[in-house]
Formats: structure tokens, sequence, C-alpha cells
């Protein structure tokens, strides 16, 4: 029989999250039960749940930042054990078959991957995120969080920090570049961390000097606020690659005028409306506007081991289930320094069953 677990979810668009039960499938051969512990707030999650994409499938319970311990394998699991620490990202399963899958690359997948929740999975039933108290995945769509890295703190990195950890890396930065990264929030901070320890030298650019300590503190070099005229003049042909992590619509022009030839602009938020980008900037130096998604199973674990590395967590507040709301307001308020975790231990709407999970005996 399925599992029955306590979770946190959206019933309607104009309806506060609330407090439900949901059934997990049984183990599959290749899939791992995983408890989880902590769950990040995404915006993507506010997004979903107000249907401000106009995409969501009620009822949807969020959370693609997934942080626990595997509970139970199948029998044929051979990545993972019980009581390994995992993570789950944005993506619980993709068609396998494609260049972009068999590359590594699932999250480009050419049939669209299986969102992690609000998303139909291969039993033709929707799929569930992390507020909840476990969840099972195929054992080929987890990550292994690395000891020394606390699991709240890692949470994020399953979305926050991939979505940094991949165009940093793609667009090879590192000693000698000069890197910017527009906007210090819940994506923007995991960035600097990350910018630095490849050794890069990093600028934020904020609209306001505000968070400056912070940006300064996390590993930053320089720090601008984009509100003051004189910073793109200042900063003119100056940057290797910018990082948008803002999903407001800025005047690009201004931003590409900052890169030097051959210099990228890479997009990382979704604008409400369409993005406007000027060719002069573009082609009288050679620049480029690129966009990046998050990455693929392989270099998410690339980027988990890195983090581990270097010591590098998001920065967090954790909160319990019955605040899960308050945050969203929080989030949109841009009210929190710098990502919200839930713990999810705080859930105990039902009983966890564990009836028809059989865990192996390897």
């Amino acid at each position: 029989m399925p599992t029955t677990v306590s979770a946190y979810m959206a019933t309607a668009a104009d309806r506060p999250l609330e407090p439900a039960t949901i059934e997990r499938r049984d183990l599959g051969p290749h899939d791992v039960l995983i408890d989880i512990a902590y769950a990040g707030i995404c915006h993507s999650d506010i997004h979903t749940v107000r249907n401000e994409w106009g995409r969501t499938n009620f009822p949807v319970v969020p959370g693609h930042e997934i942080a626990g311990t595997v509970s139970a394998v199948g029998e044929q699991v051979t990545r993972y054990e019980v009581g390994d620490r995992v993570g789950v990202g944005c993506f619980v399963d993709s068609c396998r078959e494609c260049e972009y899958c068999l590359a590594g690359e699932e999250q480009y997948c050419v049939q669209g991957n299986t969102g992690t929740y609000n998303s139909v999975g291969r039993d033709g039933k929707p799929t569930h995120g992390g507020y909840s108290r476990a969840i099972v995945v195929d054992e080929n769509y987890v990550c292994r969080i690395p000891e020394g890295l606390p699991l709240d703190v890692a949470a994020p990195l399953l979305c926050a920090g991939i979505t940094l950890y991949s165009p940093l890396r793609n667009w090879n930065a590192g000693p000698g570049k000069k890197v910017a990264i527009i906007g210090l929030g819940g994506l923007g901070h995991v960035g600097v961390k990350i910018a630095h320890a490849l050794g890069a030298e990093v600028t934020v650019l904020s609209q306001s000097l505000k968070k400056m300590e912070d940006g300064l503190r996390l590993g930053a070099d320089h720090y601008y606020a984009t509100s003051d005229p004189q910073t793109f003049r200042d900063l003119r042909e100056h940057f290797d690659l910018i990082l948008n992590t803002v999903s407001a619509n800025l005047d690009m022009g201004k931003y590409l005028n900052l890169l030097k030839v051959d210099g990228t602009l890479v997009e990382l938020g979704l604008p409400e409306h369409p993005i406007e980008v000027p060719g002069g900037p573009l082609v009288f130096k050679r620049r480029s506007f690129a966009g990046s998604l998050i990455g693929g199973i392989r270099q998410t674990q690339e980027m988990l081991d890195f983090c581990a590395e270097h010591g590098i967590g998001a920065e967090i507040e954790v909160i319990s289930a019955d605040q899960i709301n308050e945050a969203y307001e929080r989030v949109v308020a841009s009210d929190v320094r710098y990502r919200f975790v839930i713990d999810t231990s705080t859930l105990l709407v039902g009983a966890r069953s564990c009836r028809g999970l059989r865990p192996s005996s390897r």
C-alpha cells in the first residue's frame, strides 16, 4: 500500500496553504524513500501556489529544495543505503533517452523533465514536493549530501545553489575573471559565495547599499548601488560575466554596457514581461545575452561536493510548517536574509505509515 505522509498543500490560488495528508507510491526496484528533514522555500513555489505562471494543477504540494535521509531502498538500488544523507532538486525524472539526458543535462530533456511538484510522474499521478515528511524518488535523480554540510543549509543548494553554480561553471568563472551578480537575495547570496570560492573577483550590483555589509561578508570584493547613475559610468566595460538573479524587468542596455568585449550577461530570473534587449550593445562589443536554468544531476552533485569542500551553505531562517504562509508574504516583501527553510518535523498532520514499503536488506 502507498505511504501516507503529512504535508502542506495549496488547494487554490486564492487560499493559504493548509495541512494535509498525501500518498507516496510504493517503492519500485530503483526507488529510495527519503525522510525529509528540511525543505527550502523558493520564489518559484510562491509563483506556482498563486498560479502566477498560469500552469498550476491544484491541489499541489510545493518544494524542490529537499534534504533528508534515506529510510528504505528498492531491491535493485545500488547508489544509496539506508541512513545516507541525500537531496532532491527541481526534477525527479526525465526521458533518459534524448541527447541531453544522455549528456547529463536532464534539465533540458527534449520531452520535458518531470518536476518534483506540479507535474505528472510515469505512473500518471501528480507529483508532490518537499513540504512533506517523506518522498519516493528514483535513485538516479537523487544527490548525495556530503558529510560536514548540514542538511538545513544544504536544502536551498538543490535549487538556488545549482542555479548559480551552473552558469558560473559553464562560463568559466575563476581567477582573472571579473564577475558581477545582480541582486543579493535568495539566489544572489549563494552566487557570491560560489563565485568567490571559484577565485573570481566578485561585485554585487544591488538597488541600494542596504545589504553591503552582508555582501562583503559573504565574499564580494565590491558592492555598488544601481540606483546611482555613477555606477554605470564607473563600471562601463568592466566585467567578463554578469549573472542577473532578479525577476524584475531591467534596462538591459545599461547592464550590457558593463561587459567587456566578448562578455556575457546570463539571465536567471523570469520577469513578468518580455525582456527587451537592444542590439547595439551586443553588436558593437561582440557581447552575448544568454539564459540558464538549473543543472543536471551530475553537475548538481558536483556543486554539492564543491560547497562541502569550501564550507558553503545558504544563509537561512528555519521556520515551522505553520509559518509557511507568513514566510511567503515576507519573501514577496524581500524580508528574508536569505532563504526560508521549513523544519518538516513540524508537519504533524496524520501518521506516517510504511505499509507496503520494505527496506532493503543490503
